[in-house]
């Protein structure tokens, strides 16, 4: 079964303290739904018509676990902190392989 990546890349960011607050529930949320960060944070460097945009990428052991994950209560629960805080792209993709 291949690995799946939640790749989450922030438009917008309106509210940075209720960013904070929902990172505050959802990194604990999403690491005991098996979740591990890869990377979070400004691009280093950005080509071919790349946006500066803040991204996480996070790696789950299949997409049946990340989104699992998603639907969780806990993760649910931070998300509701974040409400309209960030307009951002979120996206749950399969690895190769």
């Amino acid at each position: 079964m291949p690995k799946a990546y939640w790749i989450a890349a922030y438009r917008s960011i309106r509210d940075p303290e209720a960013l904070a607050a929902y990172a505050k529930l959802a990194l604990p949320a999403l690491e005991a739904a098996g979740g591990r960060f890869l990377a979070r944070g400004l691009p280093g460097k950005v080509y071919e018509g790349g946006l500066s945009q803040r991204t996480v990428l996070i790696e789950f052991d299949s997409l049946a676990r990340a989104v699992a994950a998603h639907d969780s209560a806990a993760y649910q629960a931070a998300l509701r902190l974040l409400g309209d805080a960030a307009e951002r792209d979120l996206r749950l993709v399969e690895g190769i392989g």
